[in-house]
């Protein structure tokens, strides 16, 4: 994504903001292990990993101001934040919503969250589910524009004939009722139906979660992700770049990329 953007001649700063990650396929410009080491606060404090990333988190939450002064001066810039894969850092604690509020209210920032979820659990009505209360609850507790995707498509379009219904079932997160008669067929997740009926019910009624899909090899599926996310931060309708008044139009009315997995 970075290079891409590079090549329609946007300034990028890749910050990487994951104390865990060590070999990173990219070169960042701003890494948070230049300010704490994961592998030490573990063997200093005794933690597990993911003891010792919350950690990191914290202190860097505490010592934002070190962050601040790097992309002090940045205007015009786009930020790409590569942040922990670890969930409970979205659902269960406050630590990334404070981190994003003082890059906000202290950077004047336009944020949104991009978050990634393998395509695989399309294959499995319960996984599906699963990974529908997680984008919401990130959803709810971060309360920012959010772009969920669905990575990993050129391994699913090999087995897209073992989904149980067509793609833009998923993407567009259509009656969700049809996952739950799916669920039958299963002695163990048919024990929790209830259950699961509730959660659906929960999806449905916020009407919030949708998906697109994402080859990161293929440069027009990147355009579209770039698009979805210029128009969730309001990137479009301020910068020159591509501005005319059918696309601020689309964008208006929330026209969305469609969906054409033979093209990914």
């Amino acid at each position: 994504m970075a290079n891409l953007l590079k090549k329609l001649g946007r300034k990028i700063i890749i910050i990487n903001l994951d104390p865990a990650n060590e070999t990173m396929s990219y070169k960042a410009d701003i890494d948070i292990r230049q300010l704490i080491v994961l592998e030490e606060v573990m063997e200093h404090y005794s933690l597990g990993p993911n003891g010792a990333l919350l950690y990191c988190l914290q202190y860097l939450e505490k010592n934002i101001e070190w962050l601040l002064d790097q992309i002090k001066g940045e205007h015009g810039t786009n930020f790409i934040f590569d942040l922990p894969g670890q969930v409970e850092l979205y659902c269960h604690h406050d630590v990334i919503s404070n981190i994003f509020s003082k890059l906000i209210e202290k950077a004047n920032l336009q944020l949104c969250v991009v978050h990634l979820v393998d395509s695989h659990h399309c294959s499995d009505a319960g996984k599906f589910i699963a990974a529908l209360m997680l984008s919401l609850t990130a959803m709810l507790k971060i309360a920012l524009p959010h772009v969920n995707l669905l990575t990993k498509v050129d391994l699913l379009k090999k087995h897209v004939d073992k989904l149980e219904f067509g793609i833009d079932f998923y993407t567009d997160v259509l009656d969700l009722n049809y996952l739950l008669d799916s669920l039958d067929g299963d002695r163990f997740t048919a024990k929790y139906k209830k259950l699961n009926a509730a959660l659906v019910s929960i999806i449905e009624d916020y009407s919030l979660v949708s998906f697109q899909l994402v080859n990161m090899f293929n440069e027009d599926s990147l355009m579209s992700v770039k698009n979805l996310v210029d128009k969730a931060n309001g990137f479009v309708f301020k910068a020159e770049e591509g501005r005319h008044i059918n696309s601020m139009l689309a964008c208006a009315m929330g026209v969305n990329e469609p969906v054409d997995i033979d093209n990914l």
